[in-house]
């Protein structure tokens, strides 16, 4: 068991939540979603996001103020926000979305409400009502009746000073990550006289095609061809290097055959991230082909121009009708119109961009593998600092 600097870090009181907070809950904000309303909509993306994508009203239809925990009370089964907190530290900002529930401390004699924050945030005894297989709706009564450790009140500013501090690091990081992302969308935005063109125009677009039934054309055929699939690519892979299932010769004659070097695209769910094929083999329809593009694009400025943030902004504005998110389909894809700069420029900003992109993608080395190991230290201590044997009376 960790120790406290001045006591026993061993016992604690439990409570239940419901004697320690007062609870309401969201209401719906359907119809009074706008472009750039003054209040922020706190639903279930803002607060798993961290608060990256927004929503807005101008009506503060559930308000919620400085100190209030939030919490995620539905999720998918599965899912990553399901009991996911976030602590208000502002007045008159947010409006409360339905399914979001609110808790403000009302003995603030016994708990710290930042330390409550810790204890509540994806809180064990809440996440065992996800049982993988339907969605998870957190009811008010089983909420209010989990138990909370509550250790004396110094005991729980110094837990919160140490998840504080692994908390920042894990912004900072990253903070780094959206300063490269920054400057490389700076770097991928043109003077208007650069050349533009239709994507379609310059370069062959298809979507992929799937033999069907699948199962009948999987093969362990050493020498049939790569079945080139989206389990196959490594997170903030650059590169699609190799596969895990081929299918027949028959098959792929049904299907959509790629060479190394070119591009593909998946065309749903979360669409439109760009990999460059380092296989040969075939896809099926859940991919976008890009290929013969190499007379106005080198592959790797081509990689960074489809990642940056106005051509992802543009594929999902162009996806989306009436509010619901659409296949990324061909058409699509073919009616962007992207800047053609030089290729003497296009290698200046290449040689720029893969060194930073390998310092923020790249699994092993790179920021994604710092935040995750940040992220994992914070949870074994936030685990470790949060357990306590119970005593009958205060400690």
């Amino acid at each position: 068991m960790l120790k406290m600097k001045n006591y026993n870090y061993d016992c604690a009181k439990f409570y239940t939540l419901n004697e320690l907070v007062d609870f309401r809950n969201g209401k719906g904000h359907e119809k009074n979603i706008v472009q750039d309303g003054e209040y922020i909509v706190v639903n279930s993306k803002f607060i798993s996001t961290d608060g990256e994508v927004k929503k807005f009203s101008d009506s503060q239809i559930c308000p919620v103020y400085k100190n209030d925990i939030l919490m995620v009370m539905s999720d998918l089964p599965n899912g990553r926000a399901l009991a996911k907190c976030f602590l208000v530290e502002e007045d008159n900002k947010y409006t409360l979305n339905q399914r979001i529930g609110a808790f403000k401390v009302k003995r603030e004699d016994i708990i710290n409400t930042r330390y409550l924050f810790y204890c509540l945030n994806r809180n064990f005894q809440l996440l065992k009502f996800d049982n993988g297989v339907d969605q998870t709706n957190l009811r008010k009564d089983d909420i209010l009746k989990i138990r909370i450790a509550v250790p004396p009140l110094e005991a729980q500013c110094e837990i919160v000073h140490i998840l504080d501090d692994f908390t920042l690091l894990s912004a900072e990081l990253k903070a780094r990550k959206k300063q490269y992302e920054y400057y490389r969308d700076n770097l991928l935005t043109f003077p208007k006289e650069t050349k533009r063109i239709r994507f379609g125009d310059i370069a062959c677009i298809q979507r992929g095609a799937s033999p069907r039934p699948i199962s009948q054309f999987i093969t362990s055929d050493e020498n049939a061809v790569n079945w080139i699939k989206i389990g196959d690519v490594e997170q903030g892979a650059k590169y699609i290097t190799h596969c895990k299932e081929k299918i027949t010769v028959e098959g792929a004659k049904k299907s959509r055959y790629v060479k190394k070097g070119d591009f593909v695209l998946s065309n749903s769910m979360s669409f439109g991230r760009p990999y460059i094929l380092a296989v040969d083999g075939c896809i099926h329809d859940g991919w976008l082909s890009i290929s013969e593009f190499e007379q106005y694009f080198m592959s790797d400025f081509l990689y960074h121009l489809l990642n940056s943030s106005d051509i992802q902004n543009e594929f999902k504005k162009r996806a989306s009708f009436g509010g619901a998110v659409q296949n990324l389909n061909a058409d699509i894809v073919r009616s962007i119109e992207l800047p053609i700069p030089s290729i003497e420029k296009q290698k200046e900003i290449v040689n720029i961009l893969d060194r930073f992109d390998k310092l923020c993608n790249d699994i092993s080395n790179g920021l994604p593998a710092e935040i995750e190991k940040r992220q994992k230290q914070y949870e074994y201590y936030r685990d470790k600092l949060l357990s306590f044997k119970e005593v009958e009376e205060d400690v």
